[in-house]
């Protein structure tokens, strides 16, 4: 700790930068590294911007994208070599410049991947009113996660009771929300993941109807029509590629597919009735990060990945 002048008190602020742009391939630990500056633990004078302590960083898919040259197009800007990477976050308020947040109020939204953050762009944050859940579940049931999976099951795929609906990547913090969602419904549900650990999750856990792992079936096509002899109504799609292509050609008429992406708006419908259930693989301490948000990448992760800055 350190002083910045009267009254200003500055200390050491831990941050998780990306070393150079990851065109091709998965991401690894070693495209990121952790290094450390300092922080004014004040906004400065006139600026409307809010300084908050991180607790909470979620680990998403859509993070791969931003680590791409800007040359690249995508939905959001491209992190910067040598600068703190960013993402969804819960935090603490220390200082604010801004008339709709205080000291001491708990938000959620886009924030550095580092211990301390100003954030200028205030549209992008939310204030946490009810703090009766864990906090880190605004990083998924209660945040982006849970927001694409309300919007992209009832909203997009319209689904009607016993319809069959099958979800890829189901054990991701999407996959699982939609396919207890459907179960609700009183729909048929089948998952695939890719280990017999995140099978299990899906029947034991979640209550899907059937799951199987996809690495362990060398024609997806027959896979999915042993599940659904008389084809699929609905299909989550949370990974492309050859699923996608045996989805296809055991789809019913009328089949509607939603693309998973991130919907804004939404919540979730009655949250207290407690009849979903939500897993969380948590990493903790910022420097776990590297390994936590790599990982995500290749089906390290059980559930929703969260990294644990803090916890207060």
């Amino acid at each position: 700790m350190a002083s910045g002048g009267v009254g200003e008190e500055v200390l050491r602020n831990k941050q998780v930068m990306l070393r150079d742009y990851v065109i091709n391939g998965f991401p690894k630990e070693s495209d990121m590294y952790v290094t450390a500056n300092t922080v004014k633990l004040k906004v400065p004078e006139g600026s409307n911007g809010v300084l908050v302590k991180n607790l909470y960083l979620s680990c998403d898919p859509y993070m791969r994208g931003r680590m791409k040259p800007p040359t690249y197009a995508s939905y959001l800007d491209s992190f910067t070599p040598g600068s703190p990477i960013s993402g969804l976050g819960v935090a603490k308020v220390l200082d604010s410049g801004h008339p709709n947040f205080k000291r001491g109020d708990l938000i959620w939204g886009l924030t550095g991947w580092e211990e301390y953050s100003l954030i200028t762009a205030t549209e992008s944050l939310f204030k946490i009113h009810n703090t009766d859940v864990p906090l880190s579940y605004y990083t998924g049931i209660l945040g982006m996660p849970g927001m694409t999976a309300y919007v992209g099951f009832y909203e997009v795929c319209s689904p009607k009771k016993g319809e069959y609906v099958f979800i890829s990547a189901a054990s991701g913090a999407v996959g699982q929300l939609v396919g207890q969602f459907a179960k609700l419904l009183g729909c048929y549900v089948v998952g695939s993941a890719g280990s017999k650990e995140k099978v299990d999750l899906l029947k034991n856990t979640f209550g899907f109807d059937e799951a199987f792992n996809y690495k362990e079936e060398p024609d997806l096509s027959a896979a999915l029509k042993r599940y659904f002899p008389e084809g699929i109504d609905i299909y989550f799609e949370n990974v492309g590629g050859k699923m996608l292509d045996a989805v296809l050609v055991n789809m019913r008429i009328n089949c509607r597919i939603a693309v998973c992406g991130m919907i804004s708006q939404y919540s979730l419908e009655q949250p207290e009735e407690g009849k979903i259930v939500y897993v969380e693989d948590i990493a903790e301490g910022l420097e776990s990060g590297l390994a936590a948000l790599a990982g995500l990448f290749t089906g390290r992760n059980v559930g929703k990945q969260v990294v644990v800055v803090a916890r207060e």
